[in-house]
């Protein structure tokens, strides 16, 4: 999602490091650094650490050799980015990567080495089955075998999630079926001025231009979202299947994805058809989703009652509506979930991981 700092040096693969360091703080206040604090997700994180009063003794922007020497402010105060290098985490307690995985493999474990805990937002750890692949609302407890590193799924898999987890937890999840329709902030800020110049250019009877999407977006859906591979999905389309199975702990869920590009500046919406062990009925669905801490039931079709993007961007809770009951699987439900790609896809989610492990007595 954000622009990738500009240090390629590889990591050895996590397995193969050793952290003798100790994560446990004993002060109230922790020293806080952000990686691709000058990208979309870092300005995220950035805004919700002050909005969430997030405990702060000390906070340090880091960034691209390019980034560097750039002011930010926060809390009325001005800080300057510093470059993400290996001696910047010197002294910090915590740092969050919202950078690329080339970056994040690279600086990650040497955070580690100088005693940092890093909570990542990029793909470059997800299914190391060294890292715990973590939603606080889902599995918190995988957060104990944690060795320096903890990764925050793919945002439209936790979006998704936070509508299927409690409904997983009801009736017992057999299959799903994903259908994503997801927001151009997901590919970044070049993306939103790209659609922005869209609309313009068509409100003013001009030519419309294309650079960061293969098709025009405005007027239009891609159904493409990272590159193809030999089986015909998409990086994001595997990515929904592989971190569901870890995070739920259900390695041989049967799963398939379409994930979809849609004119949307903010917030994504899954469409998801799901197949259970046990019974299922619109009440109980409804019940499960309405007690879940991280989702909101907004289910009144009658009323034009459901939840969309523009409805869920900027709120933590993810809003889950149009629930009925599958027509084509077995005890199957069919279901809508929006929710903020940028903050429970992405900032708020990696905040919240600190959060638990404050709240754990492990920070």
């Amino acid at each position: 999602m954000t622009r990738s700092v500009g240090l390629i040096p590889r990591a050895p693969h996590l397995s193969f490091i050793r952290f003798n360091v100790s994560f446990i703080v004993s002060n109230s206040s922790l020293r806080v650094g952000i990686v691709g604090a000058t990208g979309a997700v870092g300005q995220e994180l950035i805004a919700l650490l002050a909005a969430r009063a997030f405990p702060l003794a000390e906070l340090r922007p880091l960034a691209s050799a390019r980034s560097a020497g750039r002011s930010l402010e926060f809390q009325g105060r001005m800080l300057t980015v510093r470059e993400a290098t290996p001696e910047a985490f010197t002294g910090l307690n915590v740092a969050f990567f919202a950078a690329g995985g080339t970056v994040t493999k690279a600086l990650a474990p040497e955070a580690v080495k100088r005693g940092c805990l890093v909570s990542d937002k990029s793909s470059a750890f997800r299914m190391d089955p060294d890292v715990p692949l973590v939603v606080p609302e889902i599995n918190p407890e995988a957060i104990h075998a944690h060795r320096g590193i903890i990764a925050s799924p793919n945002c439209s898999t936790t979006v998704a999630l936070m509508a299927l987890f409690p409904l997983h937890r009801a009736f017992g999840l057999k299959r799903v079926v994903f259908a994503t329709y997801q927001s151009v902030s997901g590919t970044g800020a070049e993306a939103i001025v790209e659609l922005e110049q869209q609309v313009q250019a068509y409100a003013a009877g001009q030519p419309l231009t294309r650079v960061v999407y293969p098709h025009q977006i405005f007027q239009n859906v891609i159904p493409h979202i990272d590159s193809f591979g030999a089986d015909g999905y998409t990086g994001e389309e595997t990515k929904m299947c592989l971190e569901s199975r870890k995070i739920l702990g259900l390695p041989g869920l049967k799963v398939s994805a379409t994930c979809i590009r849609v004119p949307v500046v903010r917030a994504h919406s899954v469409a998801i058809n799901a197949e259970f062990e046990r019974p299922v009925s619109v009440a109980a669905a409804r019940s499960a989703i309405a007690a879940f801490p991280g989702a909101e039931l907004i289910d009144e079709p009658a009323k034009s009652a459901y939840p969309t993007p523009l409805a869920y961007s900027r709120k933590e809770k993810c809003g889950v509506g149009r629930i009925r009951l599958d027509t084509a699987f077995d005890n199957g439900l069919a279901l809508w979930v929006s929710g903020d790609n940028l903050w429970k896809g992405a900032a708020l989610n990696a905040i919240q991981i600190a959060e638990k492990m404050m709240e754990m007595k492990l920070l």
